[in-house]
């Protein structure tokens, strides 16, 4: 999360709006506001808030549309959302947590309970920013963190593993098919490391689809021949039952991996090692 978060306003209301604005601006926020669907839809791909505060009732299109084109925008997929709204039915509740809001106020509201359900979601996103939302394996962050500390070190092994084609195959089959491959995926490594990787064997993700395993030599060779076996066995699983074994007529899910150690260094710093480990993946 930035200094000063940055907090988008959808409500089509003005005196409400203005209302909203001046309070979170006189707490430290940057505010900006949209009255209709749309214009907070091509706002954020402008900036990417912290935060939204969404109303459920718009002039065009409705806060659950509005969420839902969010959640599949890349950018802010993984933005909080807060819905307002004079809605009280426990459908209308669901149907906004269900597209992945992670809280719900109903109007009138108290300015002060806002006010710390704003904070809590803010802290939430910012914990979890250490942690992929997927897979809920480290981050980027604490993965740089480990091999800073790894480089200091001796007899240090790395598996590097891409998931290639990953962003088509979500084209194809959605987003949730793609979701749950990569947690297959995150399941087998980590299942790998904890059987054949050693006491400090650590398993992390750096970008959507690309993971690793940091080990030590003793077990290097035992985890890279393992986790490849069972991740080409697994493949073919992720795709849908009618589609498996259809090779040239779906989009292709390959795995690409590499075991990379200090013997191949020396290494200035973790970019270096990632950079060399992409370049020695191979399919599996």
């Amino acid at each position: 999360m930035a200094e000063r978060a940055h907090i988008l306003i959808v409500e089509d209301e003005r005196d409400t709006a203005d209302m909203l604005a001046a309070y979170f601006e006189s707490q430290g926020f940057q505010v900006k506001q949209a009255a209709w669907g749309q214009d907070a839809i091509q706002a954020t791909a402008q900036t990417a808030p912290d935060l939204i505060l969404l109303d459920i009732r718009l002039p065009d299109i409705d806060g659950y549309e509005v969420c839902r084109q969010l959640r599949q925008q890349r950018r802010t997929q993984d933005t909080p959302i807060i819905f307002l709204t004079e809605k009280r039915e426990r459908m209308d509740k669901l149907q906004g947590l269900e597209l992945g809001a992670v809280d719900y106020i109903t109007k009138p509201f108290d300015i002060q309970e806002l006010r710390l359900r704003v904070r809590n979601a803010l802290r939430r996103a910012n914990f979890e920013t250490l942690t992929d939302p997927v897979t809920a394996l480290p981050s980027e962050p604490l993965v740089r963190d480990r091999l800073s500390a790894l480089l200091k070190k001796h007899d240090w092994a790395l598996l590097s593993v891409s998931v290639k084609g990953v962003e088509e195959f979500g084209d194809a089959y959605g987003f949730v098919a793609r979701d749950d491959a990569l947690r297959a995926v995150a399941l087998i490594l980590t299942s790998v490391s904890q059987e054949n990787g050693g006491e400090e064997a650590f398993v992390g993700q750096t970008s959507r689809a690309e993971f690793v395993i940091l080990t030590d030599l003793n077990h290097a060779r035992d985890v890279r021949d393992r986790a490849a076996a069972r991740l080409k066995q697994s493949v073919g699983y992720f795709y849908p039952l009618k589609d498996r074994g259809e090779l040239g007529a779906r989009p292709e899910i390959q795995v690409w991996v590499s075991a990379v150690g200090e013997h191949n260094g020396p290494f200035a710093d973790p970019d270096a090692l990632m950079a060399f480990a992409r370049t020695a993946q191979r399919p599996v």
